[in-house]
């Protein structure tokens, strides 16, 4: 479940049979509609943002059951995840699926709630926010509405994580299990399920500057010890050679 940011008694909910409805929780009636993958045109209406018009009522969003899901911070997109390893992006205004093609890297098979994180969409012009997708062994960065991968970062540490309850000890999958953007920084914080925390910072101008006058030092360090090893080599061989040899 995750409510909307902009309208407090709006709530979208995923469930086990692929759909994902959105509630009026003041009304104890139904959801206000149900979203449906092979509708892309939406519930229009009178004033072009459903007002007036009839809720879908039976719908499917994935062909697997939901375990993903989250807003921009705008409130005008959700965002489902589905174990059909699929991701897909809804106008909150009108339900229509607005067919962001992430691709065939998605990992998605576990039954527990999958993190879905997107920037601030004021970091970003207009319809250029990112989506942080915790696929297996790394954390994969989207263009939101144009599905295009952008970064793949890495996950450090073992994939199999051995964690102490009180039953004992269990190995499990490492995975992340929860995603928080900090501000101002841009920087993303992720949780793991073998008890780390990791942070994600952007590399900045004097990041870069740093690395390539370590790259630069390391370069003359390595010349030098080359240059030293040649050295003694020619040493050993040069007193080699000068050697009398005799025979009796």
């Amino acid at each position: 479940m995750a409510w909307s940011p902009t309208v407090e008694h709006i709530l979208a909910s995923g469930s086990i049979d692929g759909a994902i409805r959105v509630w009026d929780v003041r009304k104890s009636s139904a959801a206000l509609g149900v979203l449906d993958m092979e509708d892309s045109l939406g519930i229009i209406g009178t004033n072009g943002l459903g007002a007036g018009a009839r809720s879908r009522d039976t719908g499917k969003a994935h062909n697997g059951a939901v375990n993903g899901i989250t807003w921009t911070d705008n409130g005008s997109y959700i965002i489902s995840a589905g174990q059909d390893e699929r991701v897909r992006v809804w106008d909150a205004a009108t339900g229509a699926n607005t067919l962001a093609s992430f691709g065939p890297t998605l990992k998605n098979s576990h039954l527990s709630t999958l993190p879905l994180l997107v920037s601030p969409a004021i970091l970003k012009s207009p319809n250029k926010e990112l989506l942080f997708y915790p696929n297996e062994k790394e954390l994969l960065i989207f263009e939101l509405h144009e599905g295009r991968l952008t970064k793949r970062l890495k996950i450090a540490g073992p994939t199999i994580a051995a964690v102490r309850s009180r039953t004992g000890e269990r190995n499990i999958r490492n995975r992340i299990t929860a995603m928080a953007w900090r501000a101002p920084f841009d920087s993303v914080y992720t949780a793991h399920s073998d008890g780390q925390i990791r942070a994600w910072i952007p590399w900045t101008d004097e990041d870069e500057t740093l690395l390539r006058e370590e790259e630069s030092k390391k370069t003359v360090d390595e010349e030098i010890g080359a240059k030293r090893k040649r050295q003694v080599l020619d040493d050993v061989f040069r007193g080699l050679t000068k050697q009398k040899i005799t025979f009796g």
